[in-house]
């Protein structure tokens, strides 16, 4: 669990980040978590964007995501879900 100095701290590091995957109208499934689950290995923090024919509310979205990728939710921000999960091989961002 993160805690909000940690939280605020990845939000600035996402700030310049350009959403990497995107859920549309057929919302989640298991191709897209594991494209998640192995992009998020290498990167440790990434966006997604949610949109805007997609019916399923985003905040539900970015929670089945987090929870599913084993990842930490951020902020779900408009339609940008930001997440963060700690790698295991490729450890780039240190948490104050």
């Amino acid at each position: 669990m993160l805690t909000g100095k940690q939280k605020r701290h990845l939000r600035s590091l996402a700030h310049h980040l350009d959403p990497i995957f995107q859920v549309g109208k057929g919302g989640t499934n298991d191709h897209l978590i594991r494209h998640i689950v192995e992009a998020i290995e290498k990167r440790e923090l990434m966006k997604v964007s949610v949109l805007n024919n997609c019916l399923e509310d985003r905040n539900e979205i970015g929670a089945e995501i987090a929870e599913k990728a084993d990842a930490e939710l951020v902020q779900v921000i408009g339609s940008t879900i930001i997440l963060y999960k700690e790698s295991k091989d490729n450890k780039q961002i240190e948490l104050p």
